[in-house]
């Protein structure tokens, strides 16, 4: 399967971060994610022939942990990171992903496209997760599996302000840090089957959903 390159077109609302410093991603980030990604990708049993979408692919860091009897296609706004994720497709010979430029507030997907939707460590990164989070639910078939990962504010007092304390430092390097669970899918039609945190210090939550179709 081969990998489908669009355009380059810069989008409004690109953070620099994730360009400026693609080339340090995966030294600075895959010991934090790698794990994780693997164990819940792992878990969720894709069949045959199934389709996924992966909002946010970057440089590919999940890209191995998917079976390949599935179809993956990885999206992502920063081409710098797509590059990377291209180089590690071409470096494995794999076959059964697809790469594509494009802004995940306004998917280039038909309705119901993909029997899986992941999005890890991305919600709180997009200016606005709720419209991602609809786009997800459009492109999503009926009864699909939606994944996210991500880090979410706690509902415990004490801990729940200590975000919006580091918030200012934290959205100028490309990320909220004061986003919580109901803030992404209060009003989306996707009911929750698992949450869960995959080591007790963690601080990164993992949410499985259903599509409500």
């Amino acid at each position: 399967m081969s990998v489908r390159k669009e355009e380059v077109v810069r989008f409004p609302h690109e953070s620099k971060i994730y360009s400026e410093f693609s080339h340090l991603y995966d030294k600075i980030f895959s010991r934090f994610f790698c794990d994780r990604i693997t164990q819940v990708l792992h878990s969720l049993n894709i069949q045959p022939g199934e389709r996924v979408l992966e909002i946010g692919v970057g440089t590919g860091l999940s890209l191995s942990a998917y079976p390949p009897h599935c179809e993956v296609v990885g999206i992502d706004i920063a081409p710098e990171m797509l590059e990377q994720a291209s180089q590690k497709i071409a470096e494995n010979g794999w076959r059964h992903f697809y790469l594509r430029h494009m802004d995940a507030l306004n998917l280039d997907f038909p309705e119901n496209s993909f029997d899986y939707v992941t999005a890890f460590h991305v919600v709180s990164v997009v200016p606005n997760p709720v419209r991602m989070m609809h786009e997800i639910h459009r492109v999503c078939k009926p009864q699909g599996i939606v994944v996210i990962i991500n880090h979410f504010r706690s509902t415990k007092p004490l801990i729940g302000t200590l975000p919006g304390l580091v918030d200012p430092l934290t959205r100028r390097l490309g990320w909220s840090s004061t986003l919580g669970l109901t803030d992404v899918f209060d009003g989306i039609p996707l009911r929750i089957e698992k949450r869960y945190k995959t080591s007790p210090f963690s601080l990164f939550t993992v949410v499985i959903a259903r599509n409500q179709k």
